[in-house]
């Protein structure tokens, strides 16, 4: 017997979610963020002192994906949480792609930490393999969560409205400014940073996941493995260096891809996919 699946989780879920995936990304995030930054007496006695791992932070960090997990359940109920988490296992695209996480991600920190000149000590900040095993689980259970609501639920919507380049800099430029409160937060690692290169490395970023997303068929996998090597934490502090090599790199992308780019020919447009991926179907699908 057929899965009863119902209507609305046929239909790509309509650009109009994204204002209230928006609101709740923001609203939580910066709700928390904001008693900290304005009230530190009052939320550092209710709360303990905030740092990068307290669950409210995780809690913070974690908005996008409540976001498009609350959402898709409204708009599809199970059969639309279902598909949508499926698109976690989508794996295949283009080897350059996987050459590129691999290899070319840190290149980049190497390459920008020599020019700041921070390769001068020890290559591995890890004194053992236990602080070293640690800090990568909490690399991977922490940013890389983001992208089931930035790329998982945001993005194909804006490509349900614009070709993938300028979706992928509007998205750039609300995940950037997503980030803001933690630059005003003493005692993150965002603090110590300025906030426009940080921005336009978002910029460059998000281009350069756009074309990773579309080439994947609109992997949530392949996105979150992206963020990961974007933070893992083996790799030198390279900042604002390692954004100036990737803006040079999401410009070299839009060159060569520039005809997919400004097309929305080849842009996923699914937050829930319309039928199992061992059934091919085209990610450029019109949104009803």
């Amino acid at each position: 017997m057929n899965e009863s699946i119902p209507p609305i989780a046929r239909n790509t879920v309509s650009f109009g979610a994204l204002t209230p995936f928006l609101l709740i990304s923001f609203g939580l995030a910066w709700g928390i963020l904001a008693l900290f930054i304005f009230l530190p007496e009052f939320a550092t006695a209710l709360f303990g002192n905030l740092t990068g791992q307290h669950p409210l932070f995780y809690l913070c960090v974690y908005s996008p994906a409540i976001a498009a997990v609350v959402l898709v359940a409204r708009y599809g109920r199970a059969y639309g949480l279902r598909r949508f988490f499926s698109r976690v296992l989508l794996w295949r695209c283009s080897p350059w792609w996987y050459a590129f996480l691999l290899v070319g991600i840190p290149a980049v920190f190497y390459v920008g930490a020599a020019l700041k000149g921070g390769l001068s000590g020890d290559l591995l900040p890890f004194d053992t393999l236990q602080a070293l095993g640690t800090a990568t689980l909490l690399s991977v259970i922490k940013g890389p969560v983001e992208e089931f609501g930035w790329r998982g639920f945001a993005l194909p919507l804006l490509q349900q409205r614009f070709a993938p380049v300028w979706g992928g800099l509007i998205l750039g430029g609300i995940w950037g400014f997503w980030h803001l409160p933690v630059f005003l937060l003493g005692g993150m690692q965002q603090s110590d940073w300025a906030f426009a290169p940080f921005l336009v490395g978002c910029l460059a970023i998000s281009v350069i996941a756009t074309a990773l997303f579309n080439d994947s068929n609109g992997s949530i996998l392949l996105s979150a493995a992206f963020h990961f090597m974007l933070m893992n934490p083996v790799f030198p502090e390279a900042d604002p260096y390692d954004s100036y090599i990737l803006v040079l790199l999401a410009l070299s992308l839009l060159w060569k891809r520039r005809t997919v780019m400004f097309s929305r020919t080849g842009a996923y447009v699914d937050v829930v996919p319309p039928r199992p991926h061992s059934v091919t179907s085209s990610p450029a699908a019109a949104s009803s």
